[in-house]
């Protein structure tokens, strides 16, 4: 989807959200975007300063017939508006308030003060070698004020769509990299001056010490404003002390529900169907498995807003809440202060919830409390750590033990990892040596009668040329799943039918009852033509 679409669509997820806001409150809610770039600005009611402090926006001039008119937002302090009301009912005029978005008052916010600060040059991502563009970008970065610097970083890596900023210490610079679509890139080359501004806004936004002697974890939010729509950035912080100062590695999450929807995932339609089903049941296990940075959350993430009706209670256990739900009671589980998943999922249980998602399974006694939550009528969601859906299910059974009671639990196990996807309009085919097509030919040997198989004998793939729009030739992600379901054959390794619980003997079962593995799934991904070998065999 392209920028404009995200951007529109924020836009709408924040005015739905203020209509809504507006409807509980009793106030009149007004959408600007009609009027934001064309309306005449009521001029001295409000200086500057008092909107700012206010969130308030003057609207219309009053008249002996007509009122004045105010715009609020969820921020205005209930104080000023009595505060307006009693001063306006005291001089005889009447006057009236109306609720807009966030966005909408930052629209006008830029028309009542426009922005007087320098505009600096976006920045870009360099190819492997390109000094020339580290060069442009660090003497950008480097001429950026000293106020706006964190923040102008923060901005860039948005409008990039990186998901990490990586801030590293080196002997006479400091190196900055940003992974976009999944692969780390150097951006910029920094004097270390640059290295204090930016830790200092640390320190006082996520709470992080320059000074420690130790690995350090913090939390902050950013408000990003673009193209007249507002979304809000989680940034997940850790830092750690190198040879030369402390090194800093910021996780971008976008604050943005409208974005956690599966249609938005781009599953295959095979197995969105399967996810659709099992869903579709009151209880029941799901797991979702990968490494850092596969997706694992944002999946679970928008399988919970597909559950998320009234008719539904849904409770989050999170180490840390990535994302905010509408909707969800969401509750953080510190376990470096004590607290465990297993004993907090015992305690909401008895809170009737409908469906449950812990953040990770990490111990046999939270297996077996997640476990018996799902037999006793509740689906819950979780993910765990292996390289396969097979080994999680391998390493299940090594935790919770073969046990009938527990073999109808688990009800489906996904593995997943993103690769890079082909820029279309630029990506180019060619036909492979007869070695890489004798290494498909024998990946895909395998697959099941029930997995439609491609043309073997004229095998054609693609590879990336870069153009403008797509430097690398690639353009966003698409998402690999394996999906193991559990069903009678499977069942029997839980249930200790089958004393031979090893991860190739269910992942061959499973195999032979219609799974794709990873490989066989970015295989038949490269021979579409939506991302290459190289890809594939990077993530896999």
């Amino acid at each position: 989807m392209d920028e404009d679409k995200i951007q529109a669509q924020r836009r709408d997820y924040d005015e739905n959200a203020t209509r809504q806001r507006a409807a509980i409150l009793g106030v009149q809610y007004l959408d600007t975007r009609p009027i934001e770039s064309n309306a005449n600005l009521v001029q001295g009611l409000l200086s500057n300063e008092e909107m700012y402090r206010g969130h308030i926006i003057p609207l219309l001039s009053g008249t002996d017939e007509n009122p004045y008119q105010f715009g609020i937002t969820t921020q205005t302090p209930q104080s000023l508006v009595r505060q307006m009301q009693q001063q306006y009912s005291d001089d005889g005029k009447s006057i009236e308030f109306v609720m807009i978005s966030g966005s909408g008052f930052k629209a006008f916010m830029h028309r009542f003060d426009p922005p007087k600060e320098v505009i600096y040059d976006d920045i870009q991502i360099a190819q492997e070698g390109d000094s020339s563009t580290i060069a442009a970008v660090s003497s950008t970065l480097n001429s950026v004020s000293t106020d706006r610097v964190f923040d102008f970083l923060l901005d860039q890596a948005d409008k990039l769509g990186a998901s990490d900023i990586h801030i590293e210490n080196e002997r006479d610079k400091i190196r900055i990299r940003m992974r976009v679509d999944g692969a780390l890139h150097p951006v910029a080359d920094l004097e270390k001056d640059r290295y204090r501004v930016i830790m200092g806004a640390l320190g006082s936004r996520a709470n992080i010490s320059s000074a420690a002697t130790g690995p350090q974890s913090g939390h902050m939010q950013q408000e990003i404003t673009r193209d007249g729509a507002t979304h809000t950035l989680n940034l997940r912080v850790e830092t750690i002390p190198t040879m030369y100062g402390q090194d800093a590695v910021l996780r971008l999450f976008n604050f943005d529900e409208s974005l956690l929807n599966l249609d938005r995932l781009d599953i295959p339609p095979k197995e969105r169907a399967v996810i659709d089903e099992i869903i579709s049941h009151p209880r029941g296990m799901v797991l979702v498995v990968g490494p850092t940075g596969s997706g694992k959350s944002t999946t679970l993430y928008s399988i919970l807003n597909a559950l998320n009706t009234s008719d539904k209670k849904i409770l989050t256990l999170e180490d840390p809440i990535e994302y905010g739900l509408t909707g969800i009671t969401q509750i953080p589980i510190d376990t470096t202060d004590g607290d465990s998943f297993a004993d907090a999922l015992r305690s909401v249980l008895r809170l009737d919830p409908d469906i449950v998602m812990v953040g990770e399974i990490r111990d046999k006694d939270t297996a077996k409390t997640a476990i018996q939550a799902s037999i006793t009528g509740h689906l819950v969601l979780s993910t765990f750590h292996a390289n396969s859906s097979a080994a999680a299910f391998s390493r299940m059974i090594d935790m919770v033990g073969q046990n009938p009671i527990f073999s109808t639990a688990i009800r489906l196990v996904m593995a997943q990892r993103l690769v890079r996807r082909l820029n279309d309009a630029s990506k180019q085919e060619y036909e492979p040596d007869d070695a890489t097509k004798n290494w498909i030919r024998n990946t895909l040997s395998d697959l099941s009668d029930m997995v439609e198989k491609p043309n073997l004998d004229d095998i054609k793939l693609y590879k990336p040329v870069g153009v403008e729009e797509a430097p690398f030739g690639y353009k966003g992600r698409i998402v690999l799943m394996e999906q193991l379901v559990v069903n009678e054959e499977i069942q029997k390794f839980l249930r200790g039918d089958v004393s031979d619980v090893h991860t190739e003997t269910i992942e061959q079962t499973a195999k032979q009852n219609g799974m794709v593995t990873l490989l066989q799934a970015g295989v038949l991904a490269a021979l579409r033509g939506e991302t290459t070998l190289e890809e594939v065999n990077r993530v896999i």
